[in-house]
């Protein structure tokens, strides 16, 4: 597990703990060390996947938490109601959990803490060992500096250049151009997709990469400051017949 970016992942893997991983972009839910759930706010979570995604409607998934959220159940609810196939609810759920793994994992100097017997209320789908899930996220983050090593735009809205005329796009990337408002930034344009998060910042890196997307502009730093006044009793002596030359000048002028 030497990919883990916390340490403390590495210890309630070896303890084989069941719990819930707080870190400050999100969170890991563990069963018997491995990882059977991750959230994190940079990230769409399986409910968006699926209802933003056209596979699921929103009331349908609100019936599958008012019924089964509170047993822990709400995947196997899913199934078991027809509304997914068995590989269907695996194949979203690893996406969200992986998306959102390689938020929570992100290099950080916020507080880690683990709570002890919480639960997730997605229930078991398929677990995953916590040193597969690191050296994952791991990947991604060298992918991404890869094709554009600038990691600000990452949180930035988006905002589009006018392509140069005959340049062809591909149609995932033209789909994410079209929600470039200037507003949007890549987690609210994954949101709007039905995609995970890191798939859109793969798009908007390399429109970035190919100039079809301005990058964040750095800030133009304030002004310098005057130099501060020394203290009273600090100025040199004024110059008294220099003084005396300026009163004469202003009598005669009288």
């Amino acid at each position: 597990m030497k990919a883990a970016v916390s340490p403390m992942l590495v210890r309630l893997a070896d303890e084989r703990a069941t719990g819930v991983l707080i870190r400050e972009r999100g969170a890991l839910y563990l069963v018997d060390g491995q990882v059977v759930h991750a959230e994190s706010p940079a990230a769409p979570g399986i409910d968006d996947l699926l209802v933003a995604g056209g596979r699921l409607p929103r009331a349908g998934w609100e019936e599958a938490i008012a019924r089964a959220g509170a047993r822990h159940m709400v995947g196997r609810f899913l199934v078991d109601s027809g509304r997914l196939a068995d590989g269907e609810l695996e194949i979203c759920h690893l996406g969200a959990l992986f998306d959102a793994a390689f938020f929570t994992l992100a290099p950080s100097s916020g507080p880690t803490r683990f709570r002890y017997g919480v639960s997730h209320w997605i229930g078991p789908v398929r677990p995953v060992s916590a040193a597969i899930v690191a050296r994952e996220s791991a990947r991604r983050r060298a992918l991404l500096a890869a094709i554009w090593p600038y990691p600000d735009i990452d949180s930035a809205p988006v905002v589009p250049r006018a392509p140069t005329a005959g340049r062809r796009i591909p149609g995932r990337q033209r789909r994410v151009l079209s929600l470039a408002d200037g507003v949007r930034t890549p987690e609210a344009i994954a949101r709007a997709l039905g995609r995970p998060a890191f798939h859109t910042l793969i798009d908007v890196r390399r429109l970035a990469a190919n100039g079809l997307v301005e990058t964040p502009t750095v800030p133009t730093p304030p002004p310098a400051l005057p130099a501060p006044l020394p203290p009273f009793g600090q100025y040199a002596d004024p110059d008294i017949s220099l003084l005396r030359r300026l009163r004469d000048a202003l009598e005669e002028s009288l």
